[in-house]
């Protein structure tokens, strides 16, 4: 099983337009630290599977046939723009699993075109897939939201949980019973930040760790303040702690 992050940014993205922060202009003289949308690629022997659809590029990304279906946390623009312009294919049908969300995303519902939005997930319903198990979790967030977790044939496991501040109860009993391999997860600022409504700051993260018991921790959605704090204390993290970067990934056997 093979996951790759396709962006690990909030929805300001990085840079930020006409931000002069220590991040955004490291980001504007090396590409490599540039964040696009928070989204990702899941891959086995048997498909690929994108999780969230808020890259613009999808269509040059994936030729028709390369993707099995998409996996979508929500449907804020920032996780679903990209559907806007893939629904207008042709000749095809690619089934989108995610939230009952009545209201998805702009006009996606009224003209779904190639996408099939007829499977939608209910909070904590496991599907088996070709080579791996999918579980949708509720997450904690201003739009009805799920994180999956992903489990090989062979036991391996990655929990995906964007966007989300915090986790219920119900949801961390949840994770802390698997033995997660990798927890991937919404850490959007740095520690007392204010406006951390409905995303994860490093300090909350940092105590769901300590419930969970992940093995290795990613931190994503980033913003460019916490990419700031990162710049001066990413030492300080925990050894198992790991700072998610655009079109880097990581294969469980």
């Amino acid at each position: 099983m093979k996951f790759t992050f396709l962006g690990t940014a909030d929805s300001a993205q990085l840079p930020v337009y006409n931000c002069d922060c220590a991040a955004c202009l490291r980001a504007q003289q090396d590409p490599t630290w540039r964040r696009r949308p928070a989204s990702a690629l899941l891959q086995t022997e048997q498909g690929a599977w994108l999780i969230d659809s808020g890259l613009p590029d999808i269509t040059d990304r994936f030729a028709p046939g390369t993707l099995q279906g998409i996996f979508q946390t929500h449907y804020h623009a920032d996780h679903a723009q990209g559907l806007l312009h893939l629904r207008w294919g042709v000749k095809m049908r690619l089934p989108v699993y995610g939230p009952d969300d009545v209201n998805g995303f702009a006009d996606l519902y009224k003209h779904p075109g190639i996408l099939d939005f007829s499977k939608p997930f209910k909070a904590f319903e496991t599907r088996q897939m070709p080579g791996f198990t999918v579980t949708a979790l509720p997450l904690v967030h201003s739009k009805l939201t799920y994180g999956y977790v992903f489990v090989s044939d062979a036991g391996r496991s990655i929990a995906y949980l964007t966007d989300t501040v915090g986790l219920s109860e119900e949801v961390m009993e949840h994770l802390a019973r698997l033995n997660l391999d990798v927890m991937i997860i919404d850490c959007t600022y740095q520690p007392l930040a204010k406006a951390n409504r409905n995303h994860n700051d490093i300090t909350i993260v940092l105590a769901l760790q300590q419930v969970i018991q992940a093995n290795t921790v990613i931190l994503t959605h980033i913003s460019h303040s916490f990419d700031c704090w990162l710049m001066q204390h990413a030492q300080t993290l925990p050894p198992n702690f790991q700072i998610a970067q655009d079109d880097l990934g990581f294969t469980l056997a």
